[in-house]
């Protein structure tokens, strides 16, 4: 997971891509001249770069612990002057993933100056906290599909999450996740120190990592938090994490900031469509030299279903992937290709792609269009070259269509695979009886409420919490973070697989990547008491018990009746 949260991070910032950057225009109150400021957030133990992800450290009581993600999110920063009056900056916030290494803010147009402090909020203040996230544009640090760090549309964000795993006294390797949020949690940082800024700078700011666990005994206390009322625990890291920060000097340099928002470009002669985006739901980062347009898609829509791009024009994408079962291969555990011959990965349903930051099972492709490409060429599935493809489609009828939806002459590959990805981001499931709930138009049984209170409560019989805990990786109106896991299938394997939509799961059998489980309570079972332990097993899982939840027939019941109403019987009578 980490490594494509990283990926992902990495890819964005080379692209410059301004909403991430945060482009920020202040009052400049009359000054002559202003400056950029990147403030950086080096993550440090006794003085050297914090080592994520081994198990090197351990906390004062003397218990060894690796980090997996340590992710935080930093709003509204402040400048304070010589006179005491405050440059602030309400619309800048940050979010700091210190697995990927240094993180940082920048701010553009600071008044040149003296200052003597520098301060900013630990977590979101409470006017934005429970607001609606799909105001925040992609890439930006308050969306949710960038950070995921927002609970639901009724929790809000965690402002801090601490993940990894610990070596009990057994000598096993349990989990511990720690989600520092709500109210009470939230923190203001204040720097002192002689802060110059006459030219672009660089803020440096240490942030002592260990020092999240001084008082904190995972064995005795507790190897989880979640921010309820009165928690001790959450208080106790929301403090220490505040004062983990450490201003520590600047460096002088150019800082790349982007000069303007970059804006799609249609081609000639399309009819651009906008992208529906329903009410609760982040902004998706769109792919801005393909934007979607009525043609693009129709062209898209014709290639899905054309059994010319397969060998002996026997199959085509459809074929696999049928939109009655929410573009899933119902009953199949492997979807058998022109010869026959089946792979080792269950077919994944379609929708709702544009949130996703990679595809496959296990995210090798960190594109639509270069993802349509491998199932064309695999040997196992379509078996037909490119050349041979390209070779089918020159001529009409498509020869026509292809200068419809680009403006131009040229039927290619690339465009082949282009129109396909906007016909796949096209598909959007947004209609389950669950959201009609939400907006009021019908209600849940109480079964279903049952089952939706069971998904969204974590497990932590210690503290009185008995849910199913699913909301980690499937919270959220996406019911995924499309993170990359290990789930405990077997107890030799430390692959690690996406976390797949739940939303039309109960239309899209068998389940997990090798569609080894055919109902949803075989899932249940597994995920309640049949997780198989190993080194790369998910945080998450880890923390329980070893004997599971044991969750009671009615509870899994519930679940069971919650993930029903989370099919879409609209988008599954499409053609």
């Amino acid at each position: 997971m980490v490594e494509s949260v990283c990926e992902v991070i990495s890819l964005i910032q080379y692209m410059k891509f301004w909403s991430l950057i945060l482009l920020l225009v202040c009052d400049a109150s009359g000054a002559e001249q202003s400056v950029r400021l990147e403030i950086r957030i080096q993550h440090r133990a006794s003085g050297q770069p914090f080592v994520f992800d081994k198990l090197v450290h351990a906390t004062p009581p003397g218990t060894p612990y690796r980090i997996t993600r340590l992710a935080y999110l930093l709003a509204r920063p402040q400048l304070q002057r010589d006179d005491g009056s405050w440059v602030s900056f309400d619309a800048a916030y940050a979010l700091i993933e210190a697995h990927c290494g240094d993180g940082k803010m920048v701010l553009a147009e600071v008044p040149a100056g003296e200052y003597r402090a520098i301060a900013w909020t630990l977590g979101v203040p409470a006017d934005v906290n429970h607001s609606d996230p799909a105001q925040w544009p992609a890439g930006h640090a308050l969306n949710p599909s960038q950070n995921n760090l927002h609970w639901s549309w009724q929790e809000g964000y965690i402002f801090m999450a601490l993940q990894g795993r610990y070596r009990n006294r057994k000598g096993k390797q349990p989990g511990f996740v720690y989600h520092v949020a709500n109210r009470p949690q939230l923190r203001t940082v204040n720097l002192q120190g002689r802060i110059h800024l006459r030219e672009d700078t660089t803020l440096l700011i240490d942030f002592d990592v260990p020092a999240l666990f001084k008082g904190l005994d995972m064995q005795r206390d507790t190897a989880s938090t979640h921010s309820r009322s009165a928690d001790d625990v959450a208080r106790g890291l929301a403090d220490r994490a505040a004062a983990a920060f450490r201003l520590i000097g600047s460096s002088n340099g150019a800082i790349n900031v982007a000069d303007s928002t970059p804006q799609p470009v249609y081609p000639p002669g399309t009819t651009p469509v906008r992208f529906r985006l329903p009410r609760g739901v982040s902004v998706p980062n769109l792919a801005l030299d393909n934007p979607l347009t009525r043609e693009g898609i129709a062209l898209g829509h014709t290639l899905f279903f054309d059994a010319r791009l397969s060998q002996g024009n026997r199959l085509s994408c459809a074929s696999c992937h049928r939109p009655a079962a929410a573009f899933s291969d119902p009953g199949r555990r492997f979807s058998p290709g022109v010869a026959g011959k089946t792979g080792d990965r269950n077919t994944m349903a379609l929708f709702n792609l544009a949130w996703h930051p990679n595809f496959f099972w296990d995210g090798r492709a960190p594109s639509l269009r270069q993802q349509v490409l491998q199932p064309i060429q695999n040997e196992l599935e379509m078996n037909q070259s490119l050349p041979e493809v390209l070779e089918k489609l020159r001529g009409e009828p498509y020869a026509g269509r292809f200068h419809q939806a680009f403006g131009s002459e040229g039927v290619s590959i690339e465009r082949m695979a282009l129109a396909l990805e906007q016909y796949l981001l096209s598909l959007q499931s947004f209609d389950s009886k669950f959201d009609r709930a939400a907006r009021g138009e019908v209600r849940l049984s109480e079964q279903e409420t049952r089952g939706m209170q069971l998904f969204h409560m974590e497990f932590d019989p210690r503290r009185g919490f008995r849910g199913a805990d699913c909301f980690h990786c499937h919270g959220g109106m996406l019911f995924s973070n499309h993170r990359l896991f290990n789930i405990g299938l077997d107890a030799s394997d430390s692959s690690k697989f996406k976390a797949p939509s739940l939303r039309n799961v109960a239309i899209t059998t068998p389940y997990m990547h090798d569609g080894r489980f055919t109902t949803l309570e075989e899932v249940i079972e597994h995920y309640d008491h049949g997780v198989q332990r190993t080194d790369t097993l998910d945080a998450n899982l880890a923390k329980h018990p070893e004997q599971g939840m044991q969750l009671s027939h009615a509870d899994k019941a519930a679940l069971v009746a919650f993930l029903k109403a989370l099919t879409d019987p609209q988008f599954v009578a499409q053609e």
